[in-house]
């Protein structure tokens, strides 16, 4: 699919293939190209004949995974990002490749998927003033930020989740909560791992000169996007932390548990182990054993395996183990 936004006199005109033609006959004009699901073959062709691309950038744009990365050409800045896939909704999140290619007077973006933030920057242009995004650049990080904004949405959604489930946890701590700690923390360092990546991009786009973004006003823009995304990077980091903390609290909490069970066990293996002796002595079927013939023997083994019982619980007792 091809979907085109000329800026033209002040106008957007939005269409398809064909006012990639019309741009090129009106030198004042402006065209935002935006590709997915296309044949790779033809989609290459018309970059790099209509656009100029290099080809190794198409293909970096055109393949389903890779790192981002910014890299200057003479003509234009490619920039590769990873975004939100459509259906991410929450922390257990895929995502997609968001290639952009930003020249003087055309924007081309490619996404191996559906992307929300495509589609909400159309809406914008839609039902805005253009003149708001009447340059190349402007349209690129606006992009660019609202792909940061929704990082940050998923990530501030978990923050009352994790409170809670440290409220639970030092009152009816279980496997289940283990469980969903230890997937949260995966995904908060796979999170943490893009939002890395764009926030060095950034760093790296707001300390030298790139094509389009040659002038003030776009470098304060450009530091704008850099914070949105140095923040998902800081509260995945966060959160990450929160969430090993908490699995070390769950551990915690669940050897001082054992440890109480450990203990209780153990008083009563300490009570029971002298008397077992005792029991184990006068239980032998020996003849000649002069206890036998007491008539106050069994009171008086009985008196003893009482007191010992008592002696060990006033014992425990002291060394505050009950």
């Amino acid at each position: 699919m091809i979907k085109t936004c000329l800026f033209l006199s002040g106008k957007l005109m939005t269409g398809g293939r064909e006012l990639i033609d019309q741009w090129s006959k009106e030198p004042t004009s402006m065209i935002w190209v935006d590709l997915s699901d296309n044949d790779k073959e033809d989609e290459a062709k018309l970059l790099e004949s209509q656009f100029g691309l290099h080809p190794l950038a198409v293909q970096d744009a055109q393949r389903d995974r890779h790192p981002p990365k910014i890299e200057a050409f003479p003509d234009y800045t490619f920039i590769l990002l990873k975004g939100l896939s459509a259906e991410s909704k929450d922390i257990d999140f895929k995502t997609i490749q968001l290639a952009l290619f930003i020249g003087e007077r055309f924007l081309v973006t490619r996404h191996t998927g559906k992307s929300m933030s495509i589609n909400r920057l159309e809406k914008m242009l839609t039902e805005q003033d253009t003149t708001e995004f009447n340059e190349v650049p402007k349209l690129a990080l606006q992009l660019c930020r609202l792909m940061a904004e929704r990082y940050t949405r998923i990530l501030l959604a978990l923050e009352p989740r994790l409170e809670e489930l440290e409220e639970l946890m030092l009152g009816h701590a279980d496997d289940t909560l283990l469980a969903e700690l230890i997937q949260y923390k995966s995904d908060l360092k796979r999170m943490h791992r893009f939002a890395t990546y764009h926030e060095q991009l950034f760093s790296i786009l707001k300390g030298k000169v790139f094509i389009g973004f040659n002038n003030a006003e776009r470098q304060h823009e450009v530091i704008d996007v850099w914070e949105k995304h140095e923040r998902v990077q800081s509260l995945s980091q966060l959160y990450y932390e929160t969430a090993s903390d908490l699995i070390e609290g769950y551990i915690s909490v669940a050897s001082h548990r054992l440890n109480q069970i450990m203990k209780v066990l153990t008083i009563i293996m300490a009570i029971f182990v002298p008397l077992s002796f005792l029991a184990g002595i006068y239980g032998m079927n020996f003849e000649y054993m002069p206890e036998l013939h007491s008539k106050s023997g069994y009171f008086i083994l009985l008196t003893v395996m009482g007191s010992i019982a008592f002696l060990l619980l006033i014992g425990f007792r002291r060394m505050k183990w009950l």
